[in-house]
């Protein structure tokens, strides 16, 4: 288990050795704003230009505001506070700041998400391991059920998966659509994320939303992946137990959902793994009767 630290400690020290640089023109502009507003400066505009630093990454300025008043409990029109915000722009001394300052770690917003989830879509490595270091959990799912771990496999990004899964984060859970990491992944094409999920315990055979399996989502990947990337997806899968005969809810197998993708390349790799072209579905078609073109239907003629 990760022992949670300051990040004021992980990131404020490092951020001491370097030189100071002039400070951005979009900070230098917000700086004016902010001088340019009423002396006493009143609570919610303190709160309003604490986001916006948040969002343009001025840490000087947010860190001023902070002393003058703003609230790391403020509230943005999606819910959100400026963690939320900070995270997801990968503003790491900011977020180092307002943790000091005493914000809620894994506050959500009104979508569920929280600031390590944001920093996950946004593709914030160096947030992400920070968050994580903070004690951040990485299990929290938004209201979608979509989770870090989902994210992160949706999103091809290998180093922050090992970071999250070596935090604890759960391979399998399922989001609202039925799908969990492994599907995420195997839809994409993406081997690395699949090995690294299957050495961290996912299923290869699990059953997801509407009776699919990994593999089958192999099956009909994305059209814009490597067909060798989603070959080699298939047979990691078909080596970690999954099984080529299941059905979905339709009665397709994962050779009926290549064929019908037009995967010709899908197509033979299973029928050389053994998948059988003459199940039927519950409408009673085969592989063939789906085939996207002649050249697929032929490979599956007995």
């Amino acid at each position: 288990m990760i022992r949670p630290v300051s990040l004021s400690l992980v990131i404020l020290a490092t951020a001491a050795a370097v030189q100071a640089q002039p400070a951005k023109p979009v900070c230098a502009a917000l700086d004016v704003r902010i001088a340019q507003s009423p002396a006493h400066l009143e609570g919610r505009i303190l709160n309003e230009a604490l986001f916006e630093a948040a969002a343009l990454n001025c840490p000087e300025i947010a860190s001023r505001l902070l002393e003058m008043g703003a609230s790391v409990e403020a509230r943005n029109r999606f819910g959100g506070t400026p963690l939320n915000v900070a995270a997801a722009r990968g503003a790491r001394e900011i977020v180092a700041s307002l943790l000091d300052h005493g914000a809620v770690l894994d506050h959500a917003n009104l979508g569920g998400t929280t600031p390590l989830l944001a920093a996950v879509q946004a593709s914030r490595r160096r947030m992400v391991t920070d968050l994580i270091a903070a004690g951040a959990n990485v299990n929290v799912a938004n209201r979608e059920g979509i989770t870090p771990v989902m994210a992160a496999a949706f999103e091809g990004d290998s180093r922050m998966l090992g970071a999250l899964l070596e935090a604890g984060g759960d391979p399998d859970v399922q989001d609202r659509h039925g799908k969990g990491a492994l599907v995420y992944a195997a839809g994409r094409a993406f081997p690395a994320i699949v090995g690294q999920l299957l050495a961290a315990g996912a299923d290869a055979d699990q059953v997801w939303g509407f009776d699919l399996t990994a593999l089958m989502w192999a099956a009909g990947h994305a059209n814009d992946a490597p067909a060798a990337d989603g070959i080699e997806v298939a047979r990691q899968l078909l080596d970690a137990g999954a099984l080529l005969y299941r059905q979905d809810d339709r009665g397709r197998t994962a050779l009926m959902i290549a064929a019908e993708r037009g995967h010709l390349m899908m197509v033979d790799y299973l029928l050389q793994a053994g998948a059988n072209p003459g199940l039927q579905d519950k409408t009673g078609a085969r592989a063939a009767d789906l085939a996207a073109n002649d050249q697929i239907r032929a490979l599956l003629q007995p």
